[in-house]
């Protein structure tokens, strides 16, 4: 699953964690959301799923308020090692800049279908019920529409 992750880095010259030195959460799955300061500002949001990162690059902030939606474009899975990483990529690596955690915490997932996957996020700065859903804008298959439903 991890395939694509470690294709793109080299761990030799990079500080993000390999697939090792992380178990799997023994009470709820766990959710990050990096800030990150590559070639553009963007937010990664992370799901632990299948025993890796479900990823998910978004250009703006997530949304705190409900009605505010954002364009979510997946990206490769990550190890879960990674829920726990800040640093700085160097120049000339894969996703170089800046990484650090803006939000984390536990989920429930509540719906989880090929075109739509429902959390229930309890984090710091995003509470409540969220939704990504797939779309054909942006990236092809990879475009996801991700909002927090009314309550």
């Amino acid at each position: 699953m991890l395939e694509e992750y470690k294709k793109k880095r080299h761990f030799q010259k990079t500080p993000e964690p390999s697939s090792i030195g992380f178990k799997k959460s023994p009470d709820k799955p766990i959710f990050v959301v990096q800030r990150h300061d590559a070639r553009k500002l963007h937010y990664d949001f992370r799901l632990e799923m299948d025993g890796v990162l479900k990823s998910w690059a978004v250009p703006k902030e997530p949304p705190k308020e409900a009605g505010t939606r954002r364009l979510a474009i997946e990206t490769e899975d990550h190890p879960l090692a990674y829920a726990n990483f800040e640093g700085e990529i160097p120049a000339g690596e894969y996703g170089a800049g800046k990484v650090e955690i803006w939000d984390r915490g536990t989920f429930d997932l509540l719906k989880r279908e090929d075109e739509e996957i429902v959390v229930e996020l309890e984090g710091e700065e995003l509470k409540g019920i969220y939704v990504l859903v797939r779309t054909k804008y942006g990236k092809g298959e990879k475009g996801w529409l991700f909002f927090k439903k009314a309550s």
